[in-house]
């Protein structure tokens, strides 16, 4: 195929009329290609050119995910050379899928995706690895039916190199040992949530599978016995431990071994493990780069000296723990060029121990401290003159925070990425103030109630590269505000309006400029209506999720379009709209549509509900009021529960206030209770 890409390509046939693209070589075709990988409207339009490109594009195809698993036959004649299979989006996956996935690409398929599939088992399994033996990562995420016959025909693959296993809760020591007997060349196994899998099945791991780089054992009844073989594994890097509670003071101090290789440990939730464990464990580790400690001990001044010998330690993580002013002191006088600080929800924190903490880490790129309510002016004085090259600050629910503290962080903290402002009382001063900082991505301002359109306007107009905006509740904001957004950040891909009442159609029109948009929360916006999410619709073609819970003037004007426009829609809350049978049927023809919310839809009925769910043929989660259970066919819930589908019945009241309407309705019902 190289020899021929260089070659010019022949017309079709003699008597085709001329076409200006057989003057590209086969290698050129392929490096536009390269360009269009992340559209896939982009790519279809490309193999619909011509017979050459849509054979080209064919041949050149090397990622797949298909919708659903009936779409696999066509998609094995048509595509060749696949060598990443991504079946996430199908959970119907049975034994017959596997073989002929393992007929198909067992020259050149390297890795698979079954995280979110079921129905397969063992045999199926068996065919994939035994064919397929280019094989270097699975993923099995999930898959709850599988027990130790499907671990052992997992160690058919010889050249797997990554593995997860998570909540794999069937598998036991047994299954773990034949997949460390087969796979030698693993470098990256998750077992997280493999309940049945303990000291024995780790430790044959840790034995047999010498390349582990990566090794997560969160939440498995393990104990010091095992940890002793996997500090032998001479390339380990990263290792985590979270939610061990079999690990303790007393068997760590045991440990006769060290990790030199380590370079990130999680500990969280491990209430057992003090300084004395935490010593034992890393001792000896010279390239220890990251430490996660969230949820645990105490932090003391005895616990940070435990990390003074590691010059390399840039990220530590003490979210959740109580700081002690000795322990404060003791992070201070830490060596290592700490990058990275997590002290979210840590009790115990003050002005003076976070101030003298970050005076002494000015190198500082990201900082949280989420919940630390006891902070004021003075800490934020202090970090920003302190650590002028922040790109992530999260400051969520800093109550003491004055609204005078955020003109600080724009004018000194110019490379900020993040912002995480939500439940402060920031103002539009502060968001000019924060408007500074031009590489801003992500800006959360949920709970918001000091800032106005005229603020977030001034980052509209500054901050072209918003990625996520967070305006939960933020009552003042309105259509002016929102305008200015979708007209300065073209890149925009998340915004949350919920529950502000000033939102009204002439904000969707706005954000359907944003043509990246991918996942729109207008949850109890009372003045948005059918018409605006037309405009959504129309213009954002790239919306996963949606959110127009409580949107009680959308109705089925509003679902025909999307039905049309929004194919990539993934996700959507119609829960108290006034969506009915016609609406939701249309929907169905959505392919992609995995998640859906339908609670209180008055206009809804069993039949409408009925056809929508047969109609709509890659729903893996749907949330229905449990008034319709036996109203629904058994046949039907079976049917689609065989097929993937899982069903979550929920038994909450609809509670209504009456209120003043507008027009004609004179009453409208609105929600007196939020419902989830």
């Amino acid at each position: 195929m190289k020899t021929q890409s260089k070659r010019r390509r022949q017309p079709l046939s003699p008597d085709s009329s001329p076409n200006p693209f057989d003057i590209l070589t086969e290698e050129i075709v392929c490096k536009i290609l390269d360009h269009l990988h992340n559209d896939p409207f982009a790519t279809k339009a490309f193999s619909l050119t011509c017979k050459a490109f849509y054979f080209i594009e064919s041949r050149h195809r090397r990622i797949l995910k298909p919708l659903r698993p009936e779409l696999l036959p066509r998609i094995f004649r048509r595509y060749p050379f696949v060598s990443h299979l991504d079946l996430s989006m199908c959970p119907r996956v049975d034994d017959t899928t596997l073989n002929v996935i393992s007929s198909t690409w067992k020259a050149t398929l390297q890795s698979i995706n079954l995280s979110r599939s079921r129905f397969f088992t063992n045999a199926g399994l068996s065919s994939l690895f035994v064919n397929c033996s280019g094989l270097v990562e699975v993923d099995l995420c999930n898959a709850m039916q599988l027990t130790d016959l499907a671990a052992s025909a997992i160690a058919e693959a010889k050249n797997l190199e990554r593995l997860s296993l998570a909540r794999c809760k069937s598998i036991t020591d047994m299954g773990i040992g034949c997949i460390a007997v087969g796979c030698r060349k693993l470098r990256s196994l998750c077992l997280k949530w493999c309940l049945r899998v303990g000291d024995l099945g780790v430790e044959l791991i840790a034995l047999k599978c010498k390349q582990i780089r990566s090794l997560d054992l969160s939440y498995l009844p393990i104990t010091e016995k095992s940890l002793n073989s996997v500090l032998q594994l001479q390339h380990l890097e990263d290792l985590v431990l979270e939610g061990c509670h079999g690990i303790d003071d007393d068997g760590l101090s045991t440990l006769d071994q060290s990790c030199k290789s380590l370079k990130m440990l999680n500990l969280s939730n491990c209430q057992n493990v003090t300084h004395t464990g935490l010593s034992s464990l890393i001792n000896g580790t010279e390239q220890l780069q990251q430490i996660i400690l969230a949820y645990g001990s105490s932090v003391t001044s005895d616990l940070v000296k435990c990390l003074n010998a590691y010059s390399k330690l840039q990220s530590i993580k003490l979210d959740g723990c109580t700081v002690t002013w000795s322990g404060i002191k003791a992070m201070a006088s830490l060596h290592s060029p700490v990058k990275e600080l997590s002290l979210s929800k840590c009790l115990g924190l003050t002005d003076d121990g976070l101030s003298f903490l970050v005076q002494s880490h000015k190198d500082l790129r990201k900082l949280d401290i989420t919940c630390c309510r006891k902070i004021t002016y003075t800490s934020i004085d202090i970090i920003t003159n302190s650590c002028t090259s922040l790109t992530s600050l999260r400051m969520e629910s800093c109550s003491l925070v004055p609204k005078e503290a955020f003109v600080l962080i724009g004018a000194r903290c110019s490379f900020l990425e993040e912002l995480d402002a939500t439940d402060n009382e920031i103002d539009d001063e502060g968001l000019k103030s924060i408007s500074r900082c031009s590489k801003l991505s992500i800006l959360k301002l949920g709970i918001c109630s000091n800032i106005s359109d005229e603020g977030l306007a001034k980052v509209g107009s500054s901050c072209s590269m918003l990625k996520e905006v967070d305006l939960y509740r933020s009552v003042a904001i309105s259509d002016a505000g929102i305008a200015a957004i979708g007209d300065g950040c073209p890149a925009l891909e998340m915004i949350n309006i919920a529950y502000n009442d000033k939102i009204t159609d002439n904000s969707l029109v706005s954000l359907s400029k944003c043509r990246m948009l991918k996942a729109l929360e207008i949850r109890g916006c009372l003045g948005v209506s059918s018409i605006g999410l037309l405009a959504i619709a129309v213009g954002c073609k790239q919306l996963t999720v949606l959110d127009i819970k409580k949107c009680f003037n959308i109705n089925d004007n509003g679902m025909l379009p999307l039905a049309q426009f929004s194919q990539n829609l993934k996700q959507i809350n119609l829960s108290y709209c006034s969506v009915t049978d016609v609406g939701l049927v249309a929907l169905a023809s959505i392919s992609r549509l995995q998640n859906m919310t339908i609670l209180h839809l008055a206009g809804l009925t069993p039949n409408g509900l009925a056809a929508a769910l047969l109609a709509c043929r890659a729903l893996t989660k749907v949330k229905l009021h449990a008034s319709f259970r036996p109203l629904l066919p058994q046949s039907i819930l079976g049917y689609m529960e065989a097929h993937g589908c899982v069903f979550h019945w929920r038994d909450k009241a609809f509670q209504v206030r009456l209120t003043e309407g507008n027009g004609s309705q004179g009453m409208e019902a609105a929600l007196w209770k939020e419902q989830q």
